[in-house]
């Protein structure tokens, strides 16, 4: 099963879909931690395993973390070889002042932006569905 590579498509069918929780990013040294915990996502650095895992699981674990996100999936079946996709993703929630954490899984895109501004990140990313890719200009017509 291939994904959809052209930015067009791509672009225009993300359907943006804000799941419900509060996630954090934790860094964690022990492996019996990781075990304990049910992360959303996974990733081994030299420096210690991010996890990506509920605000809940994250508290009762002690675990040190910077901030809270939301999570934003972009529903399209995007190919892993997609040029330009989370560039002009990304780039539509920097102009509009939005941080966002990239995490590209086989099926989908899923994006973590601050809780405080998930509801504006879903306004930009629904717009850019209406987006020209090779002007990255929004179409304002309603």
């Amino acid at each position: 099963m291939n994904g959809i590579a052209d930015l067009t498509r791509l672009l225009s069918s993300m359907a943006p879909t804000l799941s419900p929780g509060r996630f954090v990013f934790a860094a964690v040294s022990d492996a019996e931690i990781v075990d304990s915990l049910d992360p959303l996502c996974v990733f081994r650095e030299k420096e210690a395993t991010t996890v990506v895992c509920a605000q809940e699981q994250a508290a009762q674990a002690g675990l040190e973390t910077e901030g809270i996100y939301r999570q934003i999936t972009l529903q399209v079946h995007s190919s892993l070889q997609a040029i330009g996709f989370l560039a002009a993703v990304a780039s539509a929630l920097a102009a509009a002042g939005i941080p966002c954490n990239a995490v590209s899984a086989f099926y989908h895109d899923h994006l973590f932006v601050p809780e405080e501004m998930a509801a504006q990140a879903m306004e930009v990313l629904t717009s850019l569905t209406r987006t020209d890719p090779d002007t990255c200009r929004h179409d304002h017509a309603t």
